[in-house]
């Protein structure tokens, strides 16, 4: 019987961040990715992710405690309790786990398989633009199985992909588990992701901040927006472009890009280029 505590290598009484800290720390040594065509480490790495599915969860985490690994079973036959004297044993494990065969052979144990959790991760560009994945298990036999995930525009950091009967398989007409791709977008170079909303910083010259003129943004889209700089606009200021961020899943629709504009400042000027700046700025009678 699997210790789900011993799997991750915490004691039964670690906390949230310390599970959370071992399985990250487990995931990325045993991932697929990392250990191509090594089956131990694709087993060791289910067993990861199952032990921390129910680790993580406070509820199911509680349950596991009082009834160990079998608590599943326990739960879906309703049994509450931890006292079950006054029923005989064999009509319990017959409840728990499928229909008596004939007298002499035995139980007949039909048990569903384990959902099982795949981290991947993605660019921002391909959260804004959906993408897919291609995925690559063993069957129980060690022949090779390979899936292909398609995961949707706008989707986030935390969502889960579901890919039903992708899961581990089930035991005698058991349906197979589930299988969730887990996303984790990372961080960009030049957009910073609000919910579905973007925000950039885009640095604009002194002379076009104070005459004016237009920028260009290259967008996540692949495309390129002008934006028109007013006159006399200030250092910092930001622009709200309507529906130019990220994608709402499943919906047409699109979040908003936040541009800052950043000031540049002229460097190494030349003595004419000061003496023409220190007389603006006794026309405008700023102070020095």
């Amino acid at each position: 019987m699997k210790d789900y505590y011993q799997v991750l290598g915490v004691s039964r009484s670690a906390s949230d961040d310390e599970i959370k800290q071992a399985y990250r720390r487990l995931a990325r040594k045993y991932h697929p990715d990392v250990n191509r065509g090594d089956p131990q480490a694709e087993a060791r790495f289910k067993e990861i992710n199952e032990a921390y599915q129910v680790l993580s969860d406070k509820e199911q985490r509680a349950k596991y405690d009082r009834f160990g690994s079998d608590f599943r079973r326990y739960e879906q036959a309703g049994f509450g309790g931890p006292d079950y004297s006054s029923q005989d044993f064999a009509d319990i494990f017959e409840t728990l786990f499928g229909d008596r065969r004939a007298p002499g052979s035995g139980f007949h144990i039909r048990l569903d398989g384990q959902d099982v959790e795949q981290p991947v991760e993605l660019s921002l560009e391909e959260a804004y633009h959906g993408t897919q994945r291609t995925l690559q298990f063993s069957n129980p036999n060690g022949s090779p199985r390979t899936i292909t995930v398609k995961i949707p525009a706008g989707i986030d950091t935390g969502k889960r992909v579901r890919v039903p009967g992708e899961g581990a398989p089930g035991l005698n007409g058991g349906r197979r588990g589930d299988l969730y791709l887990v996303i984790t977008v990372q961080p960009h170079p030049r957009f910073e992701r609000k919910g579905n909303d973007l925000h950039t910083t885009v640095p604009v010259s002194v002379y076009t901040l104070l005459l004016g003129g237009q920028i260009q943004i290259p967008l996540l889209s692949g495309k390129t927006l002008t934006l028109t700089i007013p006159p006399q606009t200030q250092n910092g200021r930001v622009f709200r472009i309507a529906d130019q961020g990220m994608p709402l899943m499943h919906s047409h629709r699109h979040g908003d890009l936040y541009v800052t504009v950043s000031a540049v400042l002229p460097t190494n000027l030349s003595p004419q280029a000061r003496q023409l700046i220190e007389e603006l700025q006794r026309l405008t009678g700023n102070p020095s």
